[in-house]
């Protein structure tokens, strides 16, 4: 006997979600994550305004990772001090964007949920301080301010923004 089976292919293997649950999926995704371009240009219309951007940024790394460059606008507070420190410096009527070293850490999801777990309005920014750093903006280190070249593969070179 032979048997004859479909091919599925490792995409499809398990489909894809019907609309509906893949748009609250989605919509829900959007509300725990912000995209480092989408960061940067609400800080510098901020800036170029003189108007508070409505959230603030939070690095969770530790004093050297700090030291070694952050979000010109971020705070520093690591995430073992959360517990001790955020309601005495933050404010729970204004939104949190946390931010780590980049995609392959998972820093600032904890601290994303120490807040939560405090009663603070949270985000995470993906891409964490690395995407920041290679997406071209400004940062500032213990020497001083620093930025680099977009990098091609993260940013657009020759745009004001990837478009999407």
């Amino acid at each position: 006997m032979t048997t004859t089976g479909i091919r599925v292919n490792p995409v499809l293997r398990t489909p894809p979600a019907p609309p509906a649950a893949a748009a609250a999926y989605f919509s829900a995704s959007l509300a725990f994550h912000a995209d480092v371009s989408d960061v940067a240009s609400a800080l510098a219309d901020a800036r170029a305004t003189g108007t508070d951007p409505g959230f603030v940024v939070i690095d969770t790394r530790s004093t050297a990772s700090w030291d070694q460059g952050h979000v010109p606008e971020a705070l520093h507070l690591p995430t073992a001090l959360i517990p001790e420190q955020a309601e005495r410096i933050l404010d729970k009527s204004v939104p949190v964007v946390t931010y780590c070293w980049g995609p392959g850490c998972n820093g600032a999801t904890r601290a994303a949920l120490a807040l939560a777990e405090l009663g603070f309005q949270v985000k995470e920014m993906l891409g964490g301080f690395e995407y920041w750093a290679r997406e071209g903006f400004a940062y500032e280190t213990w020497e001083g301010p620093g930025q680099r070249a977009a990098d091609p593969l993260t940013a657009p070179v020759d745009a004001e923004d990837c478009g999407c």
